[in-house]
């Protein structure tokens, strides 16, 4: 579809790859590219099934806009957690592939989807905004409070704790990890298997299921933008 993200369509699956050959810094252009990705899954009533690239899933937002604290900070800080929002409440299942390192925005996409497929490795799953000196951004408390369990939220919101793949499952970053070489077959067999539920069904228990989440996400929006593009 773009330089950065590919889709390929395959029994009801929507593959969604992101690769712009580093870390998959959730630009504007990602963005964009990821939701227009989104678009022609919606338009194919498939299943989606979102990846990285080898190694990491996506290291979150691009740094050198979020240090400007300007507009184009703002519109990128809105576009990424209305693309959560949008994953949250997609009408089709969401499988997550996530092959390495999963950090801040990047983090919270991965917990925005349906079941999350990770693999092992060194890699780290973290919200680091505390450690790179950051405020934990309103929407992202939300999106971290829906998935986390009760004893793991605070030490990764508030001490910006990494966790390694493993204990990323038992803290709730995760749900399942696998062998590197397991990955795609294993979310592929998850996403075959949940596309099969009734859709009307999965999605209005979805959304009644997140209505509290996504009800919050989309309160506590203007003002993480307003922060971010230095107008707070």
């Amino acid at each position: 579809m773009s330089q950065l993200v590919a889709y390929t369509l395959a029994d009801s699956i929507a593959t969604i790859g992101m690769d712009d050959g580093k870390v998959n810094a959730l630009s504007l252009q990602m963005l964009t590219a990821l939701n227009t990705a989104l678009d022609r899954a919606e338009a194919d009533g498939a299943t989606v099934l979102l990846t990285g690239r080898d190694g990491i899933f996506s290291a979150g937002f691009d740094l050198a806009t979020i240090r400007r604290a300007d507009d184009d900070t703002g519109k990128m800080v809105r576009a990424g957690f209305e693309l959560a929002e949008r994953l949250l409440a997609f009408p089709a299942p969401v499988v997550i592939a996530c092959a390495g390192h999963a950090i801040a925005m990047g983090l919270f996409l991965v917990l925005s989807g349906d079941y999350r497929v990770g693999v092992a490795g060194p890699y780290k799953i973290t919200a680091n905004e505390v450690a790179i000196g950051l405020t934990m951004p309103r929407s992202a408390v939300e999106i971290l409070r829906q998935r986390l369990a009760p004893s793991y939220f605070n030490r990764a919101v508030i001490l910006a704790e990494p966790f390694s793949p493993e204990d990323a499952v038992q803290a709730g970053f995760l749900d399942r990890v696998v062998a590197p070489g397991e990955l795609l077959d294993t979310a592929r067999a998850i996403a075959t298997q949940v596309a099969a539920l009734p859709r009307a069904a999965h999605k209005a228990s979805k959304l009644r299921a997140r209505a509290q989440t996504l009800a919050a996400v989309r309160a506590a929006m203007d003002a993480d933008v307003a922060e971010f593009s230095g107008r707070a």
